[in-house]
């Protein structure tokens, strides 16, 4: 039997995630006209914020749990409905609940892990700096130049340790004075708390915060757009401030200042992939672009959906962790649309695009039609 939860408590969590706009929805449908889910599968996002205003959310259903929090609804929406933050209200009650569906349900073992070891994959906390072995990369020390913070895919999945051990190659040859948390570092808690679990957000952001100030840290680097967007616009909640940049937005400066010089040709068609919380959320669209293009013989081609139309990969809103069926998947069609373009490799800039769509490239034997990277790795195979 489904659970329906009382009207009050529903409308006062709406409240609570930011979302009292929903009494301005007028139905108009734009949401469910954008949403990348209707293009692989029937969604609704007007009837869920329908429910919702209603306190006939069914916590028990899957749906709510679909969002990816890719912002395209928002950005589109007349009237100012905050469907993010109603979602996230909503899921915050089913977590509250314990009330997971059968899809839903890894996230109970992800909190455990990130409560125990500090990230998702229950990996030891002493290992987190193992990606770095042989790179001279130095424990970070107050007054030096940035912090590096890869974060947990980066530290710990197999194929995002390529990403890293580029970007501090990068680092290394720019002569830039960094360091690293090792095993000082936490995850972000942007995805835990995409999924409802605000408890843990917040116990993390400020273990992360208490780090930070203890350290001495007043810049952060970031490889992932889901921990530029944490650091940069959530954590001053807890009233800590740091100026955080992406890993894109950094190597970028260095090359306009002279201090990254690229002298090798990369004479390769490649197309670029804006990340959800890279692009939209944050507005960082022109300097991976301005990388790319400074790069001799790379041929920069683009998605009919790209910059603020750029289409997600489907990993947002805590679905990394989530049951996702292959015919569901949003990282086909953009590999597909990527192929059409006669691209020979899809780049991006984050490690949850990046493992979407090498999961699907694997899937469907494209080995040898198109290559998925990072574009740290094509800056330091041309420095």
């Amino acid at each position: 039997m489904e659970t329906v939860t009382p009207f009050k408590e529903v409308i006062d969590e709406i409240k609570q995630g930011g979302g009292e706009a929903v009494k301005y929805c007028y139905q108009c449908g734009k949401c469910d006209t954008v949403c990348p889910w209707n293009k692989v599968r029937t969604f609704s996002m007007r009837k869920l914020i329908r429910e919702a205003t209603f306190g006939l959310t069914e916590i028990e259903n899957e749906e709510i749990w679909r969002c990816t929090t890719c912002g395209k609804c928002v950005q589109k929406c007349p009237r100012d409905v905050k469907q993010i933050n109603n979602m996230i209200a909503v899921r915050r009650m089913a977590t509250g609940y314990g009330v997971f569906p059968a899809a839903v349900k890894p996230i109970r073992g992800i909190a455990s892990n990130l409560g125990a070891e500090g990230n998702p994959f229950g990996e030891s906390r002493k290992n987190r700096a193992d990606w770095a072995d042989g790179l001279s990369v130095k424990t970070f020390e107050e007054g030096m130049e940035v912090l590096y913070y890869p974060g947990c895919y980066l530290c710990y999945d197999p194929r995002l340790k390529k990403v890293a051990k580029a970007t501090a190659s990068v680092l290394n040859r720019a002569g830039v004075d960094y360091g690293i948390l090792g095993e000082q570092e936490n995850c972000c808690g942007e995805s835990i708390r995409k999924t409802g679990n605000e408890e843990l957000f917040r116990k993390l952001a400020k273990d992360n915060i208490k780090t930070f100030i203890e350290n001495g840290v007043k810049k952060i680097v970031v490889s992932s757009p889901h921990c530029l967007h944490t650091f940069k616009n959530e954590y001053p909640e807890f009233m800590a401030n740091f100026e955080v940049l992406h890993i894109t937005e950094f190597l970028f400066q260095l090359i306009n200042e002279g201090r990254l010089q690229i002298n090798k040709e990369y004479a390769k068609k490649i197309v670029y992939h804006d990340p959800c919380y890279l692009g939209r959320h944050n507005g960082v669209f022109d300097q991976p672009r301005g990388i790319l293009t400074k790069v001799p013989g790379l041929e920069l081609k683009e998605f009919a959906e790209s910059r603020e139309e750029s289409f997600c990969c489907g990993m947002g809103g805590g679905r990394i962790w989530m049951e996702t069926h292959t015919s569901d998947r949003f990282s086909n069609l953009r590999l597909k649309d990527a192929i059409d373009l006669g691209a020979e490799e899809l780049v991006t800039a984050c490690p949850y695009c990046i493992t979407m769509f090498e999961d699907s490239r694997a899937v469907g034997n494209l080995d040898d039609v198109i290559q998925v990277k990072d574009i740290t790795e094509v800056l330091n195979e041309v420095i």
